[in-house]
Order: C-alpha cells, then structure tokens, then sequence
C-alpha cells in the first residue's frame, strides 16, 4: 500500500514518532473519528483557531518529543475545557515557555472538546509482534489502563464480529452496556475502531505501534481523544 501523507512526512523529517496531529490524520484516513482540530504555532494562532473550532476546546502540547502530555512540564502540555480567548491564549504561554524553559521546539494543538463524562474511555492499541505479527489491543482506558490492566488481544486483521466479541471478553463490559443508568455504548462504533486499528497496522508495513488512549465510547459512536502512532525505523523495515 502507498505510503500515507502522515507517515511520509515523518520519514521526511527523519522521525520514527508522529505527532498527535498527524496520528489523528492517519487514524480520520481510515474511518476513526476524532475531533475537529488545529495546529497553532504561536499564542495568537491559537486563540484565531478556538474562536473557528467553537468553545470550550482543548489546549495541548504537539511534538513528536512529547509523547506523554499530560506529565509535561508540571501539567502544562494538556488543558482542558477552555472556555474563552483569554484562557486558551494562557493555556498556549505556558506550554510555549515551558518548551522554550526545555529547549524543545514544539506547536499546540487546539481541538473542540468533549464530554467525557458522557462516555466511557476505552483503550484501542495495535503493534507488530515480532512472534504473532500484527495484533490488535482493546481495554478499559484513560486513568484506569494501568489499573485494571482489563485488556484483550487479537491477531489482526479482525473482522467487525470478531473485534466486538473481544470487547465483550472485557471485566469492564459492563461499564459499555448501561451499568447503573449509564447511557449504553454503541459496541458496533468501537468494534469498527478496533477492526481499523488492526487494518492499519496490517496494510502499512511502516506502523510499528498505535496507542488510541483513550476512545470515548457513547451512545453516539465512539471518538479517538488521544493517539499516538510510532513507526518502525529503516533498520526494522529493511530487515523485515
């Protein structure tokens, strides 16, 4: 298959990490949704991009250098539910001075918010096993991945039957079907994310790992919040 515009770009660059801009690229390329968002690389374009987004909307650090971005720079890489010009232009000056503070050169990436309360955060991950090949990955995600450890694998490609069955594998299933008056997940849009995770990591030799964390799974669908996509290095490919 073709090389994907997010993937060649990397490799332009000389990068095995892609940004969470560019992850989210590549995931909309095959049917994941995300939200709609912007890249800003000053405080001004920022605000100019949450006025066009609609408020509230979500702040985050964007470099291939910073893959955890809540953890960055004392919590300064991710702010959420900004509600006004004066608290995204704030949220971007800190991430921007704590870039400049580390020496790392990085943008922001401004994207409409939603509610995860609504929902529940899934985990949805594939990787390229060196004994299995490519595997898919599916649990109970957000704060709770380390947790509960509640994850279930699959060798990809798996189809949209087979890839809500593992769901439903999860201790957490029930969090998914209305646990306690909880609106119920619709398990056939996160079955079609994890199907796509597995066909990505199929159909481009060039994906070493995909890490969905988390996918918010409502009534309405399911949305990938987060992602982070990592390449295999020439070396890998090469020897493939």
């Amino acid at each position: 298959m073709s090389e994907a515009a997010p993937i060649a770009a990397a490799r332009r660059a000389g990068r095995t990490v892609l940004t969470e801009a560019e992850s989210k690229t590549l995931l909309s390329e095959v049917g994941i949704e995300t939200p709609t968002f912007a890249v800003a690389s000053d405080s001004a374009a920022a605000v100019e991009a949450a006025a066009d987004l609609g408020y509230p909307v979500v702040v985050k650090v964007s470099a291939p250098a910073v893959t955890h971005k809540s953890e960055w720079a004392d919590g300064a890489g991710v702010a959420i539910g900004l509600d006004s010009p004066e608290a995204v232009e704030a949220a971007a000056d800190r991430i921007f001075a704590a870039a400049s503070a580390a020496g790392v050169d990085v943008d922001v990436l401004v994207e409409e918010a939603r509610d995860v309360d609504r929902g529940t955060e899934v985990i949805v991950g594939g990787l390229r096993d060196p004994s299995f090949g490519p595997v898919v990955l599916a649990g109970l995600g957000g704060v709770f991945t380390e947790v509960y450890e509640d994850t279930t694998h699959r060798i990809a490609p798996v189809d949209r039957r087979e890839a809500r069955s593992a769901l439903e594998e999860l201790r957490a299933t029930r969090l998914l079907t209305g646990y306690r008056g909880r609106e119920a997940a619709d398990l056939d849009a996160l079955a079609a994310v994890v199907e796509r995770v597995g066909d990505l990591v199929v159909e481009y030799d060039a994906v070493r790992e995909v890490d969905i964390n988390p996918v918010l799974a409502t009534g309405g669908g399911a949305v990938a919040l987060d992602a982070l996509v990592v390449l295999t290095d020439d070396e890998d490919e090469d020897g493939a």
